[in-house]
């Protein structure tokens, strides 16, 4: 396992870390999933103690994973070892309904919350899920951050970001030199976010890249055919139409698997890293399987590869972009 900077932080991340949102299992928000689909928790932790093993530092998760769960599972499972573990606060649960909550009262209540489940004293990296720019401009919740800063609850805190090019939440953060990090999406279908990567590292931000596999269809594995659990998120995500025109999409791209002796999903998580910008990739991961297969394999790829595949994921976004608008 290599391991690169957060930034300008002290933290050094494993290069892949460990997407925890999976392992919370098949909760739902009334009758709308949150996860992805049963999880079974003694596995969930030979996924952890695998992790562990390979190398894995960086640890990702949130409070509604799971509605808790995830963090509960991270909490048992890395008790007493010395990893770096980020958390994420603002979307909530109630009276059988999502809705968001970036309130200074709830941000330190939750906060407490999470810091029991986790079983620690101090949450490494604490991120606003999906703030959006009103929420930054009230300010309430970057005076609650900042707060459980001073009070030695968080060590560093930043945004995941929910929202593409021109990132205007992003902005805020820079414009105000706030935090010290983004979670954002990049893959080999969506590099709408590389703008902000470059400039947010030489700012000194540190970059996590979320949705690598795009919730599985960079791993080649789906067709069609592919059937989801009713508690699975995917289920509404990846309909039959975007399956189909995903891997018709994708096929000029997955040659390169042949010049490299990769599998796809090692292709897609060696592209995210041939940026240096980038300090940490967190595909999902819920069995020990998902560890080797995550963290094995990976290649520098040529920079003319590099060029290709944005080229190619251009048109792919379009295609899917097309699909989704016909569906309405």
């Amino acid at each position: 396992m290599q391991y690169r900077n957060f930034g300008t932080t002290d933290l050094q991340v494993s290069e892949v870390g460990f997407g925890a949102w999976a392992i919370g299992g098949d909760a739902t928000i009334g009758s709308t999933a949150i996860g992805w689909g049963p999880a079974d928790d003694a596995t969930s932790k030979q996924a952890i103690k695998a992790a562990l093993d390979a190398g894995i530092n960086f640890f990702d998760t949130a409070d509604i994973y799971g509605l808790g769960h995830s963090e509960e599972l991270l909490g048992a499972a890395l008790q007493g070892s010395n990893v770096i573990i980020a958390s994420k606060v603002g979307n909530v649960s109630r009276n059988d309904q999502f809705t968001v909550d970036y309130s200074k009262e709830h941000i330190l209540s939750a906060c407490e919350q999470s810091l029991k489940r986790l079983k620690r004293d101090v949450i490494d990296y604490y991120q606003l899920h999906t703030a959006r720019v009103q929420h930054l401009e009230n300010g309430a919740c970057i005076e609650a951050m900042q707060l459980l800063q001073h009070q030695g609850k968080i060590r560093y805190w930043g945004i995941s970001l929910n929202t593409f090019d021109p990132f205007p939440e992003a902005d805020f953060f820079l414009n105000n030199n706030l935090g010290s990090g983004f979670q954002l999406v990049l893959n080999l279908i969506n590099q709408r976010s590389l703008s902000l990567v470059k400039n947010a590292a030489a700012r000194g931000y540190g970059i996590i890249a979320r949705m690598p596999l795009q919730f599985g269809l960079l791993t080649g594995k789906f067709s069609v055919d592919s059937h989801f659990e009713i508690t699975d998120h995917r289920r509404n995500r990846l309909t039959p139409a975007i399956i189909k025109s995903s891997n018709e999409a994708l096929q000029n791209t997955w040659e390169l698997c042949n010049k490299y002796q990769v599998s796809k999903t090692q292709l897609a998580l060696s592209y995210i890293l041939s940026y240096n910008q980038v300090s940490t990739v967190i595909p999902g991961i819920r069995t020990p399987e998902h560890v080797q297969l995550n963290t094995s394999g990976l290649v520098k790829l040529a920079p003319e590869d590099i060029n290709f595949i944005e080229r190619e994921g251009q048109a792919t976004l379009a295609s899917l972009l097309s699909v989704i608008e016909k569906q309405g």
